[in-house]
């Protein structure tokens, strides 16, 4: 099988490689994959951001089709259409696991990180968490919700955001693209997409975005206050320190601040502000499968419609650039079936 791979001395970018095809053990599955989606999260681990992992398989937005399944799994058999998801298994029996926040479980595996994830021509997956995907789903679509979509949806029902209510988005990328889908359409809420970028304003606007500001151009802060009297809550997927102090200083009184990016600082709280004004700060990590399986059936629906471009395994370093240098409209979804015989 042909793979991308964390380069030995982790400097941020991947080598393919060919690999022979891994064997399925106890409630494993193997999984020809046919498209897998490029997340910022891809770059941290190629650069050792979150520890060193040279030659790990990257990749947690893949879909699939199952091609073998042990012996003992009786969720998935041969032909269904799967997510291999950063969720790639928790231990299923701790505090986390039992009370419906599995991300959250101390001795997690993440496909891409701590195990080979989704960006190979084929992979093993652990086959009680491969959510199936919907029918009507297109499986290109579909790679992105099961990473930016669900996280993005589980952060906008964190934020417990009311229908006809005002929530901030900050940062409108791959992430914040689908935020603001989610919530217009699912959760009926008011959105304000905030970025840097104009072109990628313009998008969050085709997509629903009530109103669009240029953070780079405008005084976000004031800009939020003056126009809707502050945010009832807000989503920080932006990868920038200035987001979110600029997110907490955006709500109104009583408002949440939902976090989900990763950058490396820490945030600036004024305690009296947070005291006085009763704001909460929470964080969002992905979402569960239970979260998956809705996020899917709400694009199967088409009331969510990722968008896409299709590139190649061997494209992978000029999507790691390309993000790097904030050129990316929309998600880069590498078509595994353009790198492979085995389809």
């Amino acid at each position: 099988m042909k793979a991308a791979i964390v380069r030995q001395n982790s400097d941020g970018d991947v080598d393919i490689v060919e690999r022979p095809t891994p064997t399925i053990g106890h409630g494993e599955a193997l999984v020809a994959v046919e498209y897998c989606g490029v997340c910022h999260t891809d770059l941290h681990v190629a650069a050792g951001d979150y520890g060193k992992k040279p030659g790990r398989v990257l990749g947690h937005e893949g879909i699939g089709i199952v091609k073998q399944v042990a012996e003992d799994v009786t969720a998935l058999k041969p032909g269904d259409r799967v997510s291999i998801a950063w969720l790639y298994q928790s231990c299923g029996h701790c505090e986390y696991c039992v009370t419906g926040r599995e991300t959250l479980c101390r001795s997690v595996k993440n496909a891409g990180y701590t195990v080979d994830g989704a960006m190979a021509t084929e992979c093993i997956v652990a086959a009680d968490y491969a959510v199936k995907v919907p029918a009507g789903l297109d499986p290109a679509q579909a790679s992105s919700i099961t990473c930016a979509g669900v996280t993005t949806y589980k952060a906008t029902k964190v934020s417990n955001i009311e229908p006809g209510q005002w929530i901030a988005m900050f940062g409108a990328g791959g992430l914040g693209n689908l935020a603001v889908q989610y919530a217009k359409k699912v959760f009926g809420a008011r959105v304000i997409a905030v970025d840097i970028n104009d072109d990628k304003l313009t998008l969050a606007q085709e997509v629903g975005a009530d109103l669009v500001i240029n953070s780079a151009k405008v005084d976000v802060v004031q800009a939020i206050q003056d126009k809707v009297g502050g945010a009832h809550a807000a989503v920080v997927t932006a990868v920038s320190k200035v987001a979110f102090n600029a997110a907490v200083n955006s709500v109104r009184a009583g408002g949440r601040v939902v976090a989900v990016g990763l950058p490396p600082e820490t945030m600036d709280l004024s305690i009296p502000r947070v005291v006085l004004d009763g704001i909460e700060i929470v964080g969002s990590l992905v979402g569960t499968r239970q979260d998956l399986a809705e996020a899917f059936d709400f694009g199967a629906r088409g009331l969510v419609v990722p968008v896409v471009h299709l590139r190649t395994l061997d494209e992978t370093n000029a999507i790691f650039q390309e993000m790097r240098d904030g050129k990316i409209q929309g998600r880069m979804v590498i078509d595994m079936k353009q790198s492979c015989s085995c389809h």
